[in-house]
C-alpha cells in the first residue's frame, strides 16, 4: 500500500471535478515554493497559459526531485491564477505529470496579479515521502 492515501469524494460532499478532497500520507513532510514559468535560464516559457503550466510542472518535478520525491507523493497543490479561466490549461498540463487516479488535494485561487506581471500562474506543492527514502 502507497504511504500516501487520497479520498475524492468522501461521504456527504459533491464529487470534485479534477481533485481529491482528501490526502494524507506517514512520512516526511516536503513544502515546495511556489513555482513559476520561469526556465532554468530564468527566461518566461511562453506567454499562453498552456506552455507557462507545463513549465511550472516541471519546475515542480525538478523540485520533487531533489527532495527525493516524485508526483506520487504530492498530498497537496495551490494554484495561484491571475485568471480562472486558465484553469482547464493547468489541468491539461498536471495530466501530464499526475495520474487521474493520484490526483492530490488541491486549492484554486485567482489574484489580481502575480510578482511579475508576465506570469499567469504559480504553483506551490506538499508532499510527504516514507522516512526510509533519502
Amino acid at each position: 500500500m502507497s504511504h500516501v492515501v487520497r479520498v475524492q469524494t468522501p461521504e456527504g460532499l459533491a464529487p470534485p471535478t479534477g481533485y481529491s478532497h482528501v490526502a494524507w500520507g506517514t512520512g516526511r513532510t516536503i513544502a515546495i515554493s511556489g513555482q513559476v514559468a520561469y526556465d532554468e535560464k530564468g527566461e518566461l516559457a511562453g506567454t499562453d497559459a498552456t506552455s507557462q503550466a507545463r513549465q511550472v510542472f516541471e519546475n515542480l518535478r525538478r523540485c520533487l526531485a531533489e527532495a527525493g520525491a516524485t508526483f506520487d507523493d504530492v498530498v497537496k497543490l495551490t494554484y495561484f491564477l491571475t485568471d480562472v479561466a486558465d484553469l482547464p490549461a493547468i489541468r491539461v498540463a498536471r495530466e501530464e505529470f499526475i495520474p487521474a487516479d493520484r490526483i492530490p488535494a488541491s486549492t484554486a485561487v485567482q489574484v489580481v496579479a502575480l510578482f511579475r506581471p508576465e506570469l499567469l500562474m504559480e504553483i506551490e506543492a506538499w508532499a510527504v515521502v516514507p522516512e526510509d527514502r533519502a
